[in-house]
């Protein structure tokens, strides 16, 4: 492809772009060019413009002869040769304006395909400036700088606001805001604190933080990141195979068109003839048709990884538009994947920041996570709690401690029923058992003193943007959504009907993957949906298979085809409506570049294109393609302004929250039974 002989010749890499010594070769060739045509107007004789037009021709041609000569020698048939032999016609002929101009419109073409649409070049270079290369290492007392790529796993490092996070790791001291939008594609900037991952290439914000690597280099996820584009964008999809497959006969074809046609004028008009052979040849080079495909590839994978959704292969981006069936897993995908008070039910008489106190200052001590939710919301409450005494807990059951004068039991109803409690308190927790889990809420009893106080009603609630997801999903022609969970029924039930689909519960990972197969043996095309964990032989069953919030997660990265680095479901129905509008752009390319090819070598064998022209429309049907490609980049846009705007709102209620008190108003909140 014409394309080829930049890649080598102009020797521009994704660090920036040196400028090689074709570039000046080109610039001086343009200039004679220009000089050749004036000089046409100036002098009567045109012997000094002839000149002029020739060394150009020389400077320009030169390096596209070359290349096209050693494709030739190597046995690697492009398309670079129909140039090539047009120039090298003109030449001979004593066009040296028309050669000259030819040429210097290819390299003009070419160097705006390179730059503009083909290769890794602009995903990398947007990378490359983000990679950390300085890190500010402590060692016990003292700090050294020293090069990020130097770090290792256990290495201690000093992040300062504004600095670029060095390694991934795990903040051992410090808090901060972290901007990691190129990371995850989150909208707007996270609150970190310690024990929270972080990741490289992200922007500390405010605080100062030490953090603790635990991966460095290419290992970190923006190494694996950078990886997975070059991956991408160094596969094919089927158009771009079927070009490959049939250039071999392309040239003969063309060569044989052009020699039919100027053996039929030349009969008549050498000149004319010569002149019709040399437009045709250039009007052939098919580059509109060559970056139809990759430039929409491209410009659809920079949009995904915008939003932090990232592609393996094309292959995969183009088969996401064919989905007909979407089978979920619920905890961690659908739901947050950790469980939330959702439900507050003191007994009669008993007042609600009264169970949540006695229940939170109970399980304080409690690394469990129940007890950790429990906890979480009477911290948000603003509720003051009371240091327990004689503290127990019971593996899997409950705890047992003193509160003050009084002892509290917190657990589940089947221990509770064991321990010393009153026959009233007994029954009552009977009672409440069946009818509380058939709402597929996971039940926390609180006894004090032996007599029952109330209940806490746990879920793992579904993502505030997964009803949306789904509804998009379906808008777009989803004909099958299906949870697959190995929670208990009636926790796969209130989730499924929260978001109106289909499930199915207490499912083994060896039955998911029995499902993927099930639905693909009805002739439906299945995205399996997981966290890239537990889910690993549905994700490599499905046709495409799609890991969230896989951040950091080598296991994700290896069994998935798509890696979305954040958890919002949003991405899923994005990625299907990008999908079909990159094949929608791939074929108005391929129509264009089609319709290019085959009216220019038609108009050409007639006689309506000169060669000058030939060069000046295959710029432009070159640059359409490119333009027409780059809509596709600013696919999900909208979706970035919504969340950013929704983030702000949170963010506001969050502030106004911080800024009133009083336990009774966040007590309040707690809805009772």
């Amino acid at each position: 492809m014409a394309h080829d002989f930049v890649k080598d010749q102009f020797h521009l890499d994704a660090e920036g772009g040196r400028l090689g010594l074709q570039i000046i070769l080109t610039l001086l060739g343009g200039t004679l060019l220009i000089a050749s045509a004036v000089a046409y107007g100036i002098y009567e004789n045109n012997d000094t413009a002839q000149l002029f037009a020739a060394a150009a021709t020389i400077l320009l041609a030169g390096p596209l002869i070359w290349t096209a000569a050693m494709e030739i020698l190597h046995g690697h048939q492009h398309m670079n040769e129909l140039v090539a032999l047009a120039v090298l016609a003109a030449f001979a002929t004593g066009q040296y304006i028309e050669a000259g101009a030819i040429a210097f419109f290819m390299i003009i073409s070419v160097l705006i395909e390179n730059r503009t649409a083909l290769g890794a070049q602009k995903s990398i270079e947007s990378l490359v400036r983000i990679t950390p290369t300085r890190a500010f290492r402590v060692v016990g007392d003292q700090e050294e700088e020293i090069d990020a790529a130097s770090l290792s796993p256990g290495d201690v490092v000093r992040v300062r606001p504004g600095d670029n996070i060095p390694a991934d790791g795990v903040i051992d001291r410090g808090a901060s805001t972290v901007d990691q939008a190129n990371i995850t594609g989150e909208s707007f900037p996270v609150e970190k604190e310690e024990g929270d991952e972080v990741y490289s290439g992200t922007i500390n914000l405010t605080g100062v933080m030490e953090i603790r690597v635990t991966s460095a280099g290419e290992d970190t996820t923006l190494g694996r990141v950078k990886e997975m584009i070059l991956q991408a964008e160094q596969t094919k999809a089927p158009f771009m195979r079927m070009i490959d497959r049939y250039a071999s006969w392309y040239t003969p074809t063309v060569l044989m068109l052009t020699f039919m046609v100027w053996f039929f004028v030349s009969q008549t008009d050498p000149t004319e003839a010569a002149s019709r052979a040399i437009s045709m040849l250039v009007i052939a080079c098919p580059c509109a048709l060559i970056l139809a495909t990759p430039t929409a590839m491209v410009a659809s994978l920079s949009a995904a990884a915008r939003l932090g959704v990232l592609v393996k292969s094309v292959v995969n981006l183009e088969a996401a538009r064919g989905l007909t069936s979407v089978i979920f897993d619920k905890t961690g995908t659908l739901t947050t994947g950790s469980l939330e008070v959702s439900r507050l039910a003191p007994a009669e008489g008993v007042d609600g920041a009264d169970l949540l106190r006695s229940a939170a200052s109970a399980e304080q001590n409690s690394r469990h996570p129940v007890a950790r939710a429990v906890f979480g919301v009477a911290r948000k409450a603003r509720l003051e709690l009371t240091e327990p005494v004689d503290f127990e807990e019971v593996a899997g059951k409950g705890v047992r401690t003193r509160i003050g004068e009084d002892w509290v039991l917190v657990g589940r109803g089947t221990w509770l029923a064991e321990e010393q409690i009153s026959d009233g308190a007994r029954g009552v927790i009977e009672q409440i058992g069946s009818s509380a889990e058939t709402e597929g809420l996971s039940v926390l009893y609180v006894v004090r003193n032996g007599e029952f106080l109330g209940w806490i009603g746990l879920a793992d609630n579904t993502r505030g943007e997964a009803a949306h997801a789904v509804d998009w999903l379906r808008n777009l022609g989803i004909k099958r959504m299906v949870m697959c969970t190995g929670d208990r029924e009636s926790v796969a039930k209130r989730v499924a009907e929260q978001l109106n689909t289909e499930y199915q519960a207490e499912v083994l990972p060896g039955e998911k993957l029995e499902l993927v197969d099930q639905l693909k043996g009805r002739g439906h095309s299945v995205a399996m949906v997981g966290d890239g964990v537990n889910d690993a032989p549905a994700l490599a069953a499905g046709d495409i298979s799609i890991a969230m919030g896989a951040a950091g997660s080598d296991v994700a990265i290896h069994s998935a085809s798509i890696v979305i680095n954040n958890n919002n479901l949003n991405r899923i129905p994005f990625l299907i409506d990008l999908s079909r509008r990159t094949h929608a752009v791939v074929l108005q390319n391929l129509a264009l570049g089609g319709v290019f090819v085959i009216a220019g070598l038609a108009l050409s064998a007639i006689g309506y294109i000169p060669a000058i022209a030939a060069a000046v429309l295959h710029v432009v049907s070159s640059l359409i393609v490119i333009f027409n490609s780059a809509r596709l980049v600013r696919v999900g846009e909208e979706i970035e302004e919504m969340e950013a705007k929704g983030l702000d709102r949170k963010h506001g209620q969050r502030a106004a929250a911080r800024s009133g008190s009083g336990d009774g108003a966040a007590a309040g909140g707690l809805v009772p039974a």
